[in-house]
């Protein structure tokens, strides 16, 4: 299998709407240094309040809980592979180079300590279900981390363990609903890989499948613990994008914005729902407030965001059929240039080509889609939206009014 092919297979690993968390630092003292195991009520109570904390951008509590959930039990793998995903959701979304150099330090070394713990777990107890859920994570953490640096033999490497302790994980403790989101992240995208990618895929690790996966999410969502709010965004990213219901995304993503008023990631999400649903007045609402937030520079507010909010408005001038206005945004989003924002350049780039499509202008809307599929980093939806229109061409519904 080619190297397209794998970074293709695998990307349905990291498609989550992953929310900005924060990085955890290291355990201080010896982290060998067996201890007596804890109560998983507490250590579990530990990681649902770092988890909150994280997403509603109070980056200084939530270290500090993940932390007390490690020391609480230093010999649990669990509290180690939370630690590796907080610090894969921040070295992501940082915009300082520095800060990402040391938060790709301190994931690979939490990866390390949950995979070392983990299989200390099973070796004692090989019906540890929470020990494989744990091992889970920290691979997925690391696969998702190999794909950004294009290290495609680690990725399918790392692989081979992943489906296999996802399962193990659900046969030997059923009751963690928390498992059903990355199986029906899995089940769900792999369903839409193409090709030789789908067919390696169910080789090497399941058949996809939609509706099993929408259910699976949907499970998470209902009765998860830990992985709750990200099977929520989660679902409401597929229905907004991958299934073109809006409608059923709204009220996860609303719950999830009045949970976490302080993230601005679920304002900039129920703004783009509102303006597909045509409620357009409640979208430049939330978008205005959204540019006073990066204007009086108050936290978690910065002036990286911006490009994100002319994105936005983009956006919602597209569904109201502005197009030059809508244009003006889009192109405004792609003078940002840095890897932090790729995803959005690439969004840009396709609305940028499905406007001249909808004017007739088919050439300039290949070019558009063309340069969407070369943006690096930019790996996604706003990819496969590019993939789709150079082959048939995007139209506005009949509906809707002309250009």
């Amino acid at each position: 299998m080619g190297k397209t092919q794998i970074r293709c297979l695998f990307l349905a690993l990291c498609l989550a709407g992953l929310i900005p968390a924060v990085g955890i630092a290291a355990p201080p003292g010896n982290a060998g240094t067996a201890s007596a195991p804890a109560p998983a009520s507490a250590l579990q109570g530990y990681l649902r309040q770092g988890i909150d904390k994280a997403f509603n951008l109070e980056l200084a509590a939530a270290t500090a809980l993940f932390q007390k959930a490690v020391e609480l039990d230093r010999d649990n793998p669990l509290g180690y592979a939370f630690m590796a995903l907080g610090h894969l959701f921040d070295y992501e979304l940082s915009f300082d180079l520095q800060k990402r150099i040391r938060d790709q330090e301190a994931m690979l070394m939490a990866v390390g300590e949950a995979l070392a713990r983990g299989q200390a777990r099973v070796e004692r107890n090989p019906r540890d279900g929470q020990a494989y859920f744990a091992m889970a994570i920290a691979k997925i953490v690391k696969i998702r981390w190999a794909i950004a640096q294009k290290r495609y033999f680690i990725v399918a490497q790392e692989t081979t363990y992943t489906w296999d302790y996802l399962l193990r994980a659900r046969a030997e403790d059923p009751q963690n609903f928390d498992i059903y989101f990355p199986i029906g992240l899995l089940h769900y995208h792999l369903d839409h890989l193409a090709g030789a990618a789908r067919f390696f895929s169910s080789l090497l690790i399941t058949t996809g499948d939609n509706q099993k996966g929408l259910q699976e999410l949907a499970l998470a969502a209902q009765k998860g613990v830990l992985m709750k709010e990200l099977a929520q965004a989660e679902l409401s990213s597929v229905y907004t994008y991958y299934e073109g219901l809006p409608s059923l995304a709204l009220a996860f993503t609303l719950e999830l914005k009045e949970k976490y008023p302080n993230n601005y990631n679920f304002s900039l999400s129920l703004a783009n729902i509102l303006a597909e649903i045509g409620r357009f007045d409640e979208a430049f609402a939330i978008a205005r407030e959204i540019e006073k937030g990066i204007a009086s520079g108050r936290p978690p507010f910065v002036p990286q965001l911006q490009p994100r909010y002319d994105h936005l408005m983009g956006r919602i001038l597209f569904n109201q059929r502005d197009y030059g206005r809508a244009a003006e945004f889009f192109e405004k989003a792609l003078k940002d240039t840095s890897i932090y924002n790729a995803r959005i350049r690439t969004s840009a780039l396709v609305r940028l080509g499905m406007i001249q499509d909808a004017r007739g202008n088919r050439k300039q809307a290949q070019e558009y889609y063309n340069r969407a599929l070369v943006v690096d980093g930019g790996e996604g939806f706003g990819q496969v939206e590019a993939k789709r229109y150079l082959k048939t061409p995007y139209a506005p519904r009949p509906k809707d009014p002309a250009p």
